[in-house]
């Protein structure tokens, strides 16, 4: 199985359409990729009268792929957040208690 790690950044901010954080932007950043090897099953496809090994991951549905093909992404459990605070005319800033 080839193991695809994705790592997840969202920035977030405040405007004056909505006063409440809220995602702009996300990101996600492949950290870590592990090849899972060759095809275990290739599967022979003919091109002009020559029959040519094909890997099955790039044939078959995920269910009947082997082992090696098959792909799993996993995602990190803690997303990275920034906040970009207020962003807007000024005199639609919010107002922040003294």
């Amino acid at each position: 199985m080839t193991f695809v790690h994705v790592a997840i950044h969202q920035v977030t901010h405040i405007c004056p359409a909505n006063p409440e954080p809220h995602v702009v932007d996300t990101r996600r950043v492949i950290v870590a990729l592990i090849p899972g090897g060759p095809c275990r099953q290739p599967i022979n496809v003919r091109l002009n009268d020559v029959t040519v090994p094909v890997a099955c991951g790039r044939r078959l549905p995920t269910d009947r792929q082997c082992p090696a093909c098959k792909v799993i992404v996993i995602q990190d459990r803690d997303v990275i957040i920034t906040h970009l605070g207020y962003e807007g005319p000024q005199h639609l800033a919010p107002r922040t208690a003294a």
